[in-house]
């Protein structure tokens, strides 16, 4: 079977709920219903034809007609006969065809390492490759995405579903990179470039939009949540409803550029220095960090006005969207503690307790390899329809 097989949808549509739950209308019913079926495969496993028609609501007929098309197509295989002590002849179980395919998934959210692996359905990393950034920007960073996909696509053992990519910056709908001012990319249109390269569907988003999609996919979400990323910029992935936010110019969750040095009076005019990122990038945070060891002070004061910051940052964002949760990522050494209780406190303290008092903030489990698996969501996504 080969891409073309699948759905060619290369990306999200705003408001598109990732996870289908319901029966739909019939002028979009049967790749909506095709998806459900998959959906509930790949979050139920094993399932009887009954039992997937019992969980989706579709009728036993629907269901045999889809599950006929996809046993044609690779994507479920029959398991055998269930065991059963009542009378009749016992139910076959399916599953998602959990071998069929794999995925490849870039992070280049790092400053100093492109990193990719190549993953299962399951978001299961099977290998590895990175490949360092040298400083380089413009064409020179873009040949080393090339270089490492290339690496990538040669290292998977079965066909590929699709490319996922996680990308710092600005990126629209269509993959194109509209600004990314670390790598120097200006209108990179890295989608297509990817597509074109490998004849693969490519799915390129932002890089914290891709992680809240993994902590949607494979972690603790539970509710409406803001994802922070804390690298070497600082940025947040939305997840409204069940749908990802990308707003009216694609650049819904900028936060690292908002002013939160209120110090300056109301009259101030925008000043890079009074910026989140001033006071939360890794690199920044490190600095400062290393400048008081040197000095025989204490760390704790500066991660503690880091988090305040954040918290500023925050504030009007839960007291907005009555957000349940807020998820960080980054370095834990730098933000699981007196950054991460500022943060919580601040957002409390300047929030109505009796609508927003509930809300929590706790580090991702997904590590490192949030973006990475975050990308598996995306091309799950784009081309099963599943999450």
């Amino acid at each position: 079977m080969t891409s073309s097989d699948v759905q060619s949808s290369t990306g999200f549509t705003p408001g598109r709920v990732l996870r289908p739950k319901v029966k739909v209308l019939p002028e979009h019913a049967r790749t909506h219903n095709r998806s459900l079926v998959l959906q509930t495969l790949y979050r139920s496993g094993t399932q009887s034809r009954a039992d997937i028609a019992r969980e989706t609501g579709l009728t036993r007929v629907t269901i045999s007609d889809l599950v006929a098309e996809l046993l044609a197509e690779g994507l479920v295989v029959e398991l055998g006969q269930r065991e059963s002590a009542r009378p009749g002849k016992p139910a076959v179980l399916l599953d998602i065809n959990r071998a069929a395919y794999q995925i490849v998934g870039l992070d280049l959210s790092e400053h100093t390492t492109f990193r990719g692996a190549v993953l299962d359905i399951d978001g299961t990393i099977l290998q590895r490759a990175d490949v360092p950034l040298d400083g380089a920007t413009g064409d020179a960073a873009t040949s080393k995405v090339d270089e490492l996909v290339d690496r990538l696509v040669a290292l998977a053992t079965a066909p590929i579903l699709g490319i996922g990519v996680g990308s710092p910056g600005v990126v629209d709908l269509t993959g194109t990179v509209l600004t990314a001012p670390n790598l120097g990319w200006v209108d990179e249109a890295l989608q297509q470039r990817l597509h074109e390269r490998t004849g693969l569907p490519v799915v390129v988003a932002n890089d914290a939009n891709v992680a809240v999609l993994a902590e949607h996919g494979y972690g603790d979400a539970d509710g409406d949540m803001m994802l922070v990323t804390v690298g070497h910029g600082v940025g947040a992935g939305l997840l409204v409803a069940g749908a990802l936010v990308y707003g009216s110019r694609f650049a819904a969750g900028e936060i690292g550029q908002v002013m939160v040095g209120t110090d300056l009076g109301l009259d101030a005019t925008y000043n890079r220095d009074q910026v989140l990122e001033h006071w939360l990038s890794v690199p920044r945070l490190q600095q400062r960090i290393r400048e008081a060891a040197e000095a025989g002070q204490d760390a704790a004061p500066i991660l503690r006005e880091a988090g305040q910051r954040l918290g500023i940052a925050l504030t009007p964002v839960v007291g907005a969207l009555n957000l349940s949760e807020i998820v960080l990522s980054g370095p834990t050494e730098l933000l699981d503690g007196a950054l991460a209780e500022a943060t919580i406190h601040t957002l409390r303290s300047r929030t109505m307790a009796e609508f927003h008092g509930t809300v929590t903030l706790r580090m991702t489990t997904l590590g490192q390899d949030i973006v990475l698996r975050g990308a598996a969501v995306l091309v799950l996504s784009g081309q099963l329809g599943v999450s």
